[in-house]
């Protein structure tokens, strides 16, 4: 019996261990608001261009874990994306996510309404290569949206 318990106990341990681990895998909304501050310094301080072209680079600065940044006009072209460079340059205005909800309708009009805002819809998860939900945190900069989102397992 006290065989069991112990096996049990060192059980619970592992799986508990494991769990933080996954978790650490995974960024923080903390991370994600502080990576889309850290992105928008970046284009103040070196120019679209230069910027862009770091934030598309998935092992640049901007890409960390499930945590990359995107950066969107106010008209729903993809101008930035660290995860996915065939999105760059599209036009998403109509793009669904997999419950057919137009997130990118909805991110630009949270972005004409207000300089900050939280979104939450689908989309694949560069880790893991899955359809998850995802909470985006989104900042308008210009013309632009800046953002930065994390996955809800």
């Amino acid at each position: 019996m006290r065989l069991f318990l112990s096996l049990v106990v060192v059980c619970g341990v592992a799986v508990e261990s494991v769990g933080i681990a996954l978790a650490a895998d995974a960024g923080s909304k903390d991370e994600a608001v502080a990576m889309v501050k850290k992105a928008i310094d970046h284009v103040k301080a070196n120019g679209k261009a230069k910027a862009f072209s770091e934030f598309n680079n998935p092992k640049g600065s901007f890409v960390d874990r499930d945590l990359y940044i995107v950066v969107y006009d106010l008209n729903g072209k993809c101008l930035a994306h660290g995860a996915n460079r065939k999105m760059i340059g599209r036009d998403l205005l109509d793009a669904k996510d997999p419950d057919g909800k137009p997130y990118m309708k909805e991110r630009v009009e949270l972005m004409k309404k207000s300089s900050t805002a939280w979104q939450e819809y689908k989309f694949r998860n560069p880790v893991s290569n899955k359809m998850e939900p995802k909470t985006m945190y989104l900042e308008k900069l210009e013309d632009m949206i800046v953002g930065c989102g994390v996955y809800n397992k």
